[in-house]
C-alpha cells in the first residue's frame, strides 16, 4: 500500500547493514541451543572481525540451533544504520557500544510488532481495521527511530497491548471466513499433542504450547499463529496455506518435509528433511 511507512523488505534482517549486534547483545546459555554461555555485550567466539559468524554453514552441527530460529526483523541495521548512524561498536565509545545492546532489543520488538500489522494489512478480510492498521503501524515505526534515550525510556509492553488488541480483532474477522468449525486453542498446553490429521482450520492457537506436538498431515489453513511455540513440532505434509502471524524463527523451529505447504510470507528452512 502506498501509505506504508514501512515494507516488508525492512522487516528481514541485513547481515550486510549491521555490525553483528544480535552476536554481541544477547545472552545464551549452554543447553541444547547454544554449545557455550555467552554473557550480554559479549561478543560470541563464532564472530568475525567482519562481524560475520565464523561457522554459519555449520551452525547446528556445531550446536548452536539457537542462532538458526533467530531472526532480528530487520532492528540489526535499524539500530546499526539509523539508531546510531552507521557507527561501528567496535570503535565506538564503552557507553555507546552498552547504549546499542541496551536498545537493539527493544527495536527487536518493535519490528516483531511492524511485521505483524503489515501483515494483517495484506489480509482483505481486515479491511475495515486497515485505518486504524495503518496509524499503528506509523506509530510503531516512528517510535522505532527514536534517540537511543528515548528508546531506552520506551514502555513496550504498554504498546504491545495496544497493538495485540488490533491485532486480535484482526485475526477475528480473517478467521470469520474460514470455512467449518473453528477451534480456540489460544494459549493451550499442547506439548506432544497428538494431532496428526487434525482439523484445525481457521483455528486460535495465539500463544499455544505446541512443543514437539505431532501436527503430521494436519490442516492449518487460515490459523492463527501469533506466538504460538512450535519449537520440534512435527509439521510434515500439514497444510498452513493462508494462516497467519506465522514467523520465520517459528517455523525455523519446526520440523517439517517438502511436502509441508507455507504461506507466502515465510519460506522452507534449509535444515527441513525433504519427505513425503
Amino acid at each position: 500500500m502506498q501509505d506504508r511507512t514501512v515494507g516488508r523488505a525492512d522487516l528481514r534482517g541485513d547481515c550486510e547493514r549491521c555490525f553483528g549486534l544480535c552476536c554481541v547483545a544477547l545472552p545464551f546459555a549452554a543447553s541444547a541451543d547454544f554449545a557455550l554461555d555467552k554473557q550480554a555485550g559479549t561478543p560470541c567466539p563464532n564472530l568475525r572481525g567482519d562481524h560475520r559468524c565464523g561457522i554459519h554453514a555449520e551452525l547446528r552441527q556445531k550446536g548452536f540451533n539457537g542462532c538458526t530460529v533467530y531472526d532480528c526483523f530487520g532492528a540489526g541495521q535499524k539500530v546499526s544504520q539509523v539508531t546510531f548512524g552507521g557507527a561501528d561498536w567496535r570503535t565506538a565509545s564503552r557507553e555507546d557500544a552498552r547504549r546499542m545492546f541496551d536498545v537493539f532489543p527493544v527495536v527487536r520488538q518493535l519490528h516483531e510488532l511492524l511485521w505483524y500489522l503489515a501483515e494483517a494489512l495484506d489480509l482483505a478480510a481486515a479491511r475495515p481495521l486497515h485505518a486504524e492498521l495503518r496509524r499503528a503501524l506509523a506509530r510503531t515505526e516512528g517510535l522505532s527511530r527514536q534517540t537511543p534515550d528515548e528508546l531506552a525510556e520506551l514502555d513496550v509492553p504498554a504498546h504491545r497491548q495496544e497493538v495485540n488488541a488490533l491485532l486480535l480483532k484482526t485475526s477475528e474477522l480473517a478467521r470469520a471466513g474460514v470455512r467449518g468449525r473453528k477451534k480456540d486453542r489460544r494459549g493451550a498446553d499442547l506439548m506432544g499433542a497428538r494431532l496428526k490429521g487434525a482439523d484445525l482450520r481457521g483455528a486460535s492457537l495465539r500463544g499455544a504450547y505446541l512443543i514437539a506436538a505431532d501436527l503430521t498431515g494436519a490442516d492449518l489453513r487460515g490459523a492463527d499463529l501469533i506466538g504460538a511455540d512450535l519449537r520440534d513440532a512435527d509439521l510434515t505434509d500439514a497444510d498452513l496455506t493462508g494462516a497467519f502471524f506465522l514467523t520465520q524463527p517459528q517455523l525455523n523451529a519446526a520440523r517439517g518435509s517438502a511436502g509441508t505447504r507455507l504461506p507466502d510470507s515465510v519460506t522452507r528452512p534449509v535444515h527441513w528433511t525433504a519427505r513425503g
